[in-house]
């Protein structure tokens, strides 16, 4: 499913227009990065949880020429998935 299809399936579902639905996604997905963006997470009962994984600095090899390199420590978004979508997928 591609935001398209997802903003037509949240606006027939709530019975609202596909504008309305576009900008309660939007929303939500700039309510979820900025959250992130403080260090926060996002908690969603049932659903899942938003968080940011911290990614330590540490050696790595280039696979073309197997020359060691330095890979600098990083932030990354990460979702872990709730027990109820866990259920459902199975």
């Amino acid at each position: 499913m591609n935001k398209n299809e997802l903003v037509e399936f949240i606006a027939t579902s709530a019975d609202i227009s596909k504008a309305k639905a576009a900008l309660a996604l939007e929303a939500f997905t700039v309510a979820v990065t900025k959250s992130l963006m403080k260090g926060e997470d996002v908690s969603l009962v049932g659903f899942g949880t938003f968080t940011i994984a911290e990614r330590a600095a540490r050696n790595g090899r280039n696979p073309l020429t197997g020359a060691s390199i330095q890979i600098a420590a990083s932030r990354a978004p990460k979702f872990r998935a709730g027990k109820a979508l866990k259920d459902a997928v199975k």
